[in-house]
């Protein structure tokens, strides 16, 4: 007797544009990539952690910021972060046979971070990364919190990011952006023991 077939889920893929008097921001999410990235925020070492959200992540990833960077990075990556997690909501769907859940551990050298993902439906940051610098290149480091603030609000998700020991900033923002990468892997994982049932004993998230 054939096991019966487990439907492929539809494609999970999300463009969202966000056009305010400081930022215009065009985002684009595969979540079912293969870790491909085309990135343009006119900070350096922000597009290099973007693309390890992409490659590590294993999700498609396309971002176009325009910011008034004139001014500093805060607006833009702030809001990078919210059109990221809006386009992650819109292409995880109703979440029906979603892992839900992700964790990761990631070192870099001397660094190592842990980050945990709910995508609960509930917002919720609650970061402690110590950085050793205030400045990684022309990335201000206490933007990394407003990314993933914005992040979290916007994707409904619950997100806990650690980094446990670190001496160089670079070290231990990048470990951050690759853990919290297969923690989402992980997480938007479709389940298949799980069939189309959303994982939540209320039946919804």
């Amino acid at each position: 007797m054939n096991a019966p077939m487990i439907p492929l889920p539809a494609a999970r893929r999300a463009t969202v544009q966000r056009d305010t008097k400081e930022t215009k921001i065009r985002v684009s999410v595969d979540l079912d990539g293969r870790g491909a990235a085309r990135l343009s925020t006119g900070i350096g070492f922000f597009d290099h952690m973007l693309e390890q959200i992409a490659r590590h992540g294993l999700v498609d990833l396309e971002v176009e910021a325009q910011g008034d960077l004139h001014i500093d990075g805060h607006h833009t990556v702030e809001d990078v972060g919210i059109t990221l997690g809006m386009a992650v909501g819109q292409a995880v769907g109703d979440k029906r046979g979603l892992v839900r859940y992700g964790h990761a551990y990631v070192p870099l050298d001397e660094a190592l971070s842990r980050v945990v993902v709910d995508f609960s439906g509930r917002p919720g940051l609650v970061m402690n990364v110590p950085f050793k610098a205030g400045m990684i290149g022309g990335f201000d480091a206490q933007l990394a919190h407003e990314f993933f603030q914005g992040f979290a609000n916007h994707a409904l998700v619950t997100l806990h990011i650690d980094n446990l020991r670190g001496e160089n900033a670079h070290h231990q923002c990048e470990t951050v952006f690759k853990a919290f990468a297969r923690a989402l892997r992980m997480a938007v994982t479709i389940d298949a023991r799980a069939g189309d049932v959303v994982p939540s004993t209320k039946g919804t998230l």
